[in-house]
């Protein structure tokens, strides 16, 4: 008798261990989402705010032109292309502005400096998101590769999850020092 108290006490335990381990991976999963969701509104952002400063006439044509087409193919990539728009959009930014003249000529001009702290707060943002979602896709996936996750099948029918892997470093210019970027 003591046995079967025995085995029904264990396939309980199993159960509330498994049933645990779902709601965390669940929670996870959907820490993923707000976090892809935190990431996707920052980097809209950013390249708004490239976007709207190409298109100010704060900038010489030729840097406009190479901001607004980069800016321009972040906001317009679709899901597969979206890293390396994204990265192409930083690339763009650091060759805007690794000259100190050209911030020297954009904090003179007429709301150049509205533009230039607007777009210094939005490129310092894109690195945090991506660190927070890129967290916890790490988180889920550790959970996810557990023996027992994969044999009682607990992650459902979500997808793996996937880093946000792109080149977010900002720009030397627009990084006070000293600052994390």
């Amino acid at each position: 008798m003591t046995t079967w108290i025995w085995a029904a006490v264990a396939v309980v335990l199993v159960a509330v261990y498994l049933s645990w381990t779902a709601g965390r991976l669940d929670r996870l999963h959907a820490r993923i989402d707000a976090a892809r969701a935190a990431l996707d509104a920052q980097l809209l952002r950013r390249a708004s705010v490239a976007q709207e400063l190409a298109t100010s006439s704060l900038l010489d044509p030729a840097t406009s032109i190479v901001l607004y087409e980069a800016s321009h193919a972040a906001r317009q990539a679709d899901e597969e292309h979206r890293e390396v728009a994204e990265s192409e959009l930083s690339q763009a930014l650091r060759a805007v502005f690794a000259e100190p003249e050209q911030l020297a000529e954009l904090r003179a001009a007429p709301g150049g400096e509205e533009a230039l702290r607007d777009l210094t707060s939005a490129v310092r943002r894109v690195p945090m998101a991506r660190r927070f979602h890129n967290d916890a896709v790490r988180a889920a996936r550790a959970v996810r590769t557990h023996r027992l996750v994969r044999y009682f099948r607990l992650a459902g029918r979500a997808p793996f999850p996937l880093a946000f892997e792109m080149d977010d470093e900002p720009p030397a210019a627009l990084v006070p020092q000293g600052s994390p970027a």
